[in-house]
């Protein structure tokens, strides 16, 4: 039975991940000592709730983001779990895992110096392939994410194997696909031709702390979600640049 302090905690998350002010719930968030915080975040990635799952997902990026600056072993145990639970022989299934891995290598350059490498191998057919079709949409944005904060993390091997995606029927995978290859600086961007411009079906996108209706064509074109949700994180880890709990 859980400790008294850990049901109230565990339910004060679930209570910020609500929240409709990003800026205050992640600040409020951060007050609780990171340890503690990283087991109520992967409670709430097997959410049926795909917002509260995808504002887990932001959170923990910045969770990780702390533990790499602060210790970094602690950090890679928390790489290596996200992925043993993206394993067969984890017995489970890892929602929100590999979104999760992608938000912390974007907001870790030394972190994804490490294991981007291998977290892209889940779409490779020849390595670390994935054959779990939600699976795979995590794994598209993961990379998407990571690729968004630095395009030159895309090899033009890896824009090949996502390029697979851009044909499949399921609109939100194709979107993730898309979005993946369209960062500018990216060798993806040459994928994007032809039908995929003229792409005007919509999928949801999750932006940071909202899903937004977003078409295909745009993301493709665009290659970036919103300025302002990126200036958004970028003066949040500014302004909180430098604190470390353990």
């Amino acid at each position: 039975m859980a400790k008294p302090h850990g049901r109230k905690t565990r339910q004060m998350v679930g209570e910020i991940l609500k929240s409709q002010d990003r800026k205050q719930a992640l600040d409020r968030l951060a007050q609780i000592p990171d340890m503690q915080l990283l087991g109520h975040l992967f409670s709430h990635f097997y959410t049926t709730n795909e917002l509260i799952k995808f504002r887990s997902v932001t959170a923990m990026g910045l969770l990780g983001k702390r533990l790499a600056e602060g210790h970094m072993e602690s950090a890679r145990n928390l790489m290596r779990r996200l992925m043993w639970n993206l394993n067969d022989e984890s017995g489970g299934i890892g929602w929100g895992c590999a979104e999760a891995m992608g938000e912390i290598m974007a907001r870790s350059p030394a972190l994804a110096k490490e294991y981007a490498s291998i977290f892209f191998s889940l779409l490779d057919p020849e390595a670390n392939y994935i054959d779990n079709p939600m699976l795979q949409n995590g794994v598209l944005w993961g990379i998407g994410t990571c690729v968004k904060a630095a395009p030159e993390r895309m090899d033009s091997y890896m824009a090949g194997l996502i390029a697979f995606f851009l044909y499949s029927k399921d609109t939100v995978k194709k979107g993730y696909a898309v979005r993946a290859l369209a960062w500018d600086g990216s060798p993806g961007k040459g994928h994007l031709t032809g039908n995929i411009l003229a792409d005007t079906k919509k999928i949801a996108l999750y932006t940071g702390w909202h899903f937004e209706p977003v078409r295909i064509c745009d993301l493709a074109c665009a290659g970036v979600e919103t300025k302002e949700q990126i200036q958004t994180a970028a003066e949040y880890e500014d302004m909180h640049h430098g604190r470390k709990k353990m």
